[in-house]
């Protein structure tokens, strides 16, 4: 006989907290306190997933650079975004930029720990908020992250779109009635945790779930219903491949958009480079678009547009860059083209 997780939500608190003392991960935002750090962890992990943060040291990449709000408010957008190059969605950067700079102009550099303090802050939303509240203060903070959402959803056997305004008010309602006072931190880590491991999409591990016995859904497979289906767009992008004699590359910076701050390799019309061959062609993903980008070699000279300069390798190799151009640069650089 099932037991309901609300119902029963003192014993399923202990369920899961034993769990977690056994077989919780050793990640490094969990060994501090430091409402700094653990902003900066739930920051880069908003769409982007644990293995990449940490597999390649984005995280200590950052705190050895910005070690603290002092350091990170007066950081360049140079310097910022070549820290978090590869990561992706670099208005994220920013933000935790102008996170660190008003707690420093209106709270002395102390964190709040008030809800209402917390989401004054620039950038911060109810879930950044109650993972601050949760992971470095200890307080209640309902944390539901897709992990979350899909382990509630499966707990309750909740039939409605998850990603639906009415679903997202339901669950956050569960997640608060679920939520242990007494240890916000290891409760919210412990149930996070759950998603990532037995409570996983698709087929879960039921068998090795430690609260299995309170999971009320009759087929957790077909969980949790969502409403949103994105369109994804294909898109084209064209691009120069352009060397002067002394070996510099033609290259540009973005003052607008997603990409303001980062160098890439200029970008033309599809007409403009129609006669050009195409050298290499990658593609990838932003958001809800695919994106085909077609790099061109250039026959004779270029004249730089506004915005675009002749760079050594040297110097590039310490620009901040997006990933898909750094990997296009690396790969022809490699290739020891002829230049222009």
């Amino acid at each position: 006989m099932k037991r309901d997780p609300i119902k029963s939500r003192t014993a399923f608190r202990k369920a899961l907290a034993g769990w977690f003392a056994a077989h919780g991960k050793d990640y490094p935002w969990r060994r501090t306190t430091d409402p700094y750090a653990v902003l900066v962890s739930e920051v880069m992990l908003q769409q982007t997933q644990i293995a990449t943060v940490l597999g390649r040291g984005y995280y200590s990449r950052f705190m050895d650079g910005f070690p603290d709000v002092e350091t990170l408010a007066v950081a360049d957008d140079e310097r910022l975004l070549k820290v978090w190059e590869g990561l992706g969605y670099y208005r994220r950067a920013r933000m935790l930029r102008d996170t660190a700079r008003a707690v420093l102009e209106r709270h002395g550099g102390v964190f709040p720990q008030d809800w209402d303090g917390l989401l004054a802050l620039p950038g911060i939303g109810r879930y950044t908020a109650g993972a601050v509240r949760a992971f470095a203060f200890d307080l209640p903070g309902a944390v539901v992250d897709g992990n979350v959402a899909r382990v509630l959803a499966r707990l309750m056997d909740f039939r409605d779109a998850v990603d639906a305004a009415a679903g997202k008010v339901r669950l956050a309602e569960w997640a608060e009635r679920l939520e242990d006072p007494a240890a916000p931190r290891v409760h919210n880590s412990a149930l996070m945790e759950l998603g990532q491991t037995h409570c996983r999409p698709g087929q879960p591990d039921c068998a090795g779930c430690p609260v299995s016995g309170f999971c009320l859904a009759a087929d957790p497979t077909t969980l949790p219903v969502k409403a949103k289906r994105v369109t994804v767009t294909e898109v084209d992008e064209h691009a120069l491949w352009c060397r002067d004699r002394r070996g510099r590359l033609l290259v540009a910076c973005d003052d607008g958009g997603r990409r303001t701050g980062l160098w890439r390799l200029p970008v033309r019309a599809a007409a403009e480079t129609a006669d050009w061959p195409v050298v290499m062609e990658r593609s990838h993903a932003i958001t809800r678009y695919r994106v085909r980008l077609k790099v061109h070699a250039v026959p004779g000279t270029v004249k730089p547009f506004s915005g675009e300069a002749w760079k050594s390798m040297a110097e590039l190799a310490a620009l901040p860059m997006s990933a898909p151009f750094r990997k296009v640069v690396e790969e022809m650089s490699a290739g020891n083209e002829n230049p222009v």
